[in-house]
């Protein structure tokens, strides 16, 4: 029987947003309502590495899982990926555009120079952004990332504000078993890995075994990371 692929307009995002939230909860604690006693740790900057896309595709909305008009959704298990852009004050940061790239179900980039390019799922956008309103939150709809050679199964994850990029890091799944002898996520001072590292949550009642994961961004109000004007 067909399974119907909702895309995700706003009604959407806030039913998603809901079912993240009964699917985790607040998992990160890095959010209270009220006045802050201290400063929240910002989320450790991470490499873009080398899979950034060379081509941005026509497609760049926040649902990785439907490329422009196809009926043909791409091949994975479907995650939903959420969180809010906030300063280290705790404040919600509007009109931040998130960035998120990642691997297939096949383990490929789109990038020209990825390996195995010739198995590239073409119903999937690999490349997806979203614009925070009032409230700081992003939304996307992707496939839960897989390992590849070298790599532990990883999130891109970017954000920039007045076209400039102001930060870049991954996040991974907790529990894998690659994650401790990736090297990147080594990397990262073990003191705030569990900012990167985050769960995966099956969504109750869903038919079709969604996942869903809640990723905060904390960002500070240093100058912009070199040469990274993405956008033109």
């Amino acid at each position: 029987m067909a399974i119907e692929l909702l895309r995700p307009t706003r009604r959407l995002f806030i039913r998603q947003g809901l079912i993240g939230a009964a699917a985790i909860g607040v998992s990160t604690g890095l959010w209270v309502p009220g006045a802050f006693a201290e400063e929240l740790a910002r989320t450790p900057r991470q490499t873009e590495g080398p899979f950034y896309p060379d081509h941005l595709p026509l497609d760049t909305d926040n649902d990785l899982l439907i490329v422009n008009n196809a009926i043909t959704p791409a091949v994975g298990t479907i995650t939903h990926l959420s969180g809010r852009v906030m300063s280290t004050s705790g404040e919600p940061v509007r009109n931040a555009v998130v960035e998120i790239w990642q691997v297939d179900g096949n383990g490929v980039y789109l990038h020209s120079r990825s390996p195995n390019g010739d198995k590239r799922d073409r119903n999937f956008q690999g490349y997806g952004r979203f614009t925070t309103g009032s409230s700081g939150e992003y939304y996307f709809r992707t496939v839960k990332p897989i390992a590849y050679p070298g790599r532990t199964a990883h999130i891109h994850v970017a954000v920039s504000r007045s076209s400039k990029r102001v930060l870049t890091t991954q996040c991974y799944i907790k529990g894998h078993p690659l994650n401790e002898r990736d090297g990147v996520l080594r990397h990262v001072p073990e003191a705030s890995r569990d900012m990167v590292v985050i769960d995966f949550a099956p969504i109750k009642d869903s038919k079709i075994e969604e996942v869903a994961a809640h990723f905060d961004l904390i960002i500070g109000n240093t100058p912009e990371e070199p040469g990274a004007d993405r956008f033109r």
